[in-house]
């Protein structure tokens, strides 16, 4: 009851804090070294004056940092902090009734009307002194002699110095003090979980033709991978591939003894998810990978798939953390009306569940040790949302900075939900948005409060498994017009190569987004030297990502009016450097297309300038243009426009 009592005395309500997610539920991401901008609405019946603090720490544990909130008006209570350390932070709000500066403001208004100001003195020296009983001795006798000269002739002093103000803080009365029902939690990542180009190869197929290639000949050819201007390097399975069951050549059902059958089939007598494919190397060998590619700048991230093959030791060992047909049978997957004969996924129901996360939880682990601080998780929004809390929250412990990728291409809420659990980034719907509108509401979607807050959008134009429609009929314009996207609207992109530089299209069959000859299915030799190859213009989408600081300074693009309804125009721009890139592209390339573009001159802070200085990115070449009058033309030739926009100098 006295719980319920002191509730009901507490007159300050705070409610719309920001930034939080589902009230505290989950935690909003940040970056190492960003500013934390917290806000609340605060208010109380009456018109008392409140203090409200701001209550920061990282970590689970230790000393609270205490900061002010002042008022923006209208009830708008804000403060900040810098989250200058990669891991778990939280605050907290803390508000209360200011009976001293209550008064002190009512003084002041009492002595501007020109009244008697002696009961009020008397009063004011009552409220000091009741705060030195919460005081050590030294300060309550030093308070005490504040009180007492409240009563005489210095009182206006006294009454307005920075000591006693700072001594009524401290020792405030905070019994009836309202404060957030909970901390809210923030995750701060290291830079590269809001700003990577990732590059995703097979090892096997970067070997001399005609020979299954080795994490060694892979190490050689980094940079190529780099020349390019990747900074993550992504690794399909590097594990033991199963030979029961193995798919052939396109997905065959019938593999020959020559098929190398898929690296998502994992695990064979070689061993399992610890283990690496016999014919890439060793552990020593992979060591050398990582370390040759962190000396170039690439840091590696692998493929973490949590399913077997039904060779997989674990299917012997622990038959119980798989599902079983009623024959009693080991099922295996399926996605109607996919089947994938060569995996059997995992029983998260089992009796022994418990066992089966940590043996998961132990392969992470495992190659957390070996120095592998990203994950690219296959289909996660197959397994349960608990699993992934726990286990990432568990990695995190001690490792903070890894970062997970979720490879969830599944309803929105659900891709969400993923994020919000704790994945780093995400794969996203980009692929499939190929219309002007509709991507433009989707840069906005994934880039905008609230969704910005927790979802961190990856963009793909291709993987192994989608070869979109529209890259299989649009020619090098299209790849163009697609890696522009990706490249240039948010702060993470990746493409799996060398298809996408050169320009593999021909899908399977009609209508299919399976490539013909599919990587996943047999060892590529890829032409990387082609002279058609885009990769000159993927090392230029990446300088600019590089060197601009509006792009690399992640912020929501700024979509801009232009009548040409395939032309879509985003700005990226930094307050912080005045950077400014415009970026224009043909969502048809095949047919020129030319456009008015309307710079809105609020969001790009032009001010009342009538010209713009405008260098294009890709041509180098400088132009001024009347802010009035701006047309923007695409060819199939060049379908794609980047410019840097500067203002005239007076």
């Amino acid at each position: 009851m006295s719980e319920l009592s002191n509730h009901l005395r507490r007159r300050v309500a705070i409610d719309r804090v920001s930034p939080e997610i589902d009230a505290g539920r989950f935690a909003v991401k940040r970056v190492r070294g960003d500013v934390v901008t917290v806000e609340a609405d605060i208010l109380c019946d009456g018109h008392e004056e409140l203090e409200c603090r701001l209550h920061v720490r990282h970590g689970d544990t230790g000393q609270w940092t205490v900061l002010p909130l002042e008022c923006q008006g209208n009830d708008r209570w804000t403060a900040s902090f810098i989250a200058d350390r990669i891991g778990l932070w939280h605050y907290f709000i803390s508000a209360r009734i200011d009976a001293f500066g209550t008064w002190l403001r009512d003084l002041g208004r009492r002595e501007a009307a020109g009244e008697n100001l002696t009961v009020e003195l008397v009063a004011g020296a009552q409220i000091v002194t009741a705060s030195a009983h919460t005081a050590p001795a030294a300060e309550a006798r030093e308070i005490d002699g504040l009180a007492m000269q409240l009563r005489s002739p210095a009182w206006a002093d006294v009454a307005r110095s920075d000591r006693l103000k700072d001594l009524m803080t401290r020792y405030a009365d905070r019994r009836d003090e309202t404060k957030l029902d909970q901390p809210r939690p923030v995750w701060v990542d290291r830079e590269r979980a809001r700003f990577s180009a990732w590059y995703e190869v097979f090892p096997r197929s970067w070997g001399p033709p005609g020979r299954h290639g080795t994490f060694t000949d892979l190490a050689d050819r980094l940079d190529y991978v780099r020349g390019m201007g990747f900074d993550v390097l992504y690794l399909a399975p590097i594990h033991p591939i199963g030979t029961s069951f193995r798919k052939g050549r396109n997905n065959s059902l019938d593999a020959t003894a020559d098929d190398v059958g898929s690296p998502w089939g994992i695990g064979s007598r070689e061993g399992g998810h610890t283990a690496i494919h016999p014919q890439l190397g060793t552990l020593d060998d992979f060591e050398r990978l990582r370390s040759r590619a962190e000396a170039l700048g690439l840091e590696i991230a692998l493929d973490m798939a949590v399913q077997c093959s039904p060779d997989h030791p674990w299917v012997k060992e622990h038959p119980e953390w798989f599902r079983h047909r009623a024959d009693g049978s080991i099922q295996y997957a399926e996605n109607p009306p996919k089947k994938y004969q060569d995996i059997v996924p995992f029983d998260f129901q089992s009796e022994q569940w418990r066992q089966l996360w940590e043996a998961l939880g132990g392969v992470f682990r495992f190659w957390a040790e070996k120095g592998v601080r990203i994950f690219r998780v296959d289909n996660p929004h197959t397994k349960p949302f608990a699993f992934w809390e726990w286990l990432i929250t568990d990695i995190h412990r001690t490792h903070p900075d890894a970062l997970f990728l979720s490879e969830a291409f599944t309803r929105p809420k659900t891709m969400y939900r993923l994020a919000k659990l704790g994945f780093t980034q995400s794969y996203t719907y980009f692929t499939w948005r190929t219309e002007k509108e509709e991507t433009a509401d989707y840069l906005v979607e994934v880039t905008t409060p609230p969704v910005a807050e927790f979802f961190r959008p990856n963009f793909w134009p291709n993987t192994p498994d989608i070869l979109h429609e529209t890259l299989q009929r649009g020619g090098a314009a299209m790849f163009e017009v697609r890696l522009t996207l990706a490249a240039l609207s948010v702060g993470n992109w990746g493409i799996y190569g060398p298809a996408m530089e050169l320009l593999e299209a021909t899908p399977r069959e009609p209508a299919s987004e399976e490539y013909l000859d599919s990587e996943k299915y047999e060892i590529k030799h890829w032409p990387i030297d082609s002279p058609d190859s885009l990769a000159p213009f993927i090392r230029r989408l990446n300088e600019i990502r590089r060197t601009e600081p509006a792009m690399h300074r992640v912020r929501p693009p700024l979509i801009q009016t232009i009548d040409d309804p395939q032309l879509l125009a985003w700005c990226k721009y930094d307050p912080a450097s005045g950077s400014r890139v415009l970026v224009v592209v043909n969502m048809e390339p095949d047919t020129p297309r030319s456009g008015l573009l309307s710079l809105d001159p609020k969001a790009l802070d032009l001010g009342e300038v009538e010209s713009i200085d405008a260098h294009d990115l890709l041509t180098g070449e400088d132009a001024t243009w009347p802010l009035d009058a701006i047309t923007i033309e695409c060819t199939p030739e060049h379908p794609v426009q980047v410019y840097r926009l500067e203002l005239v100098s007076p």
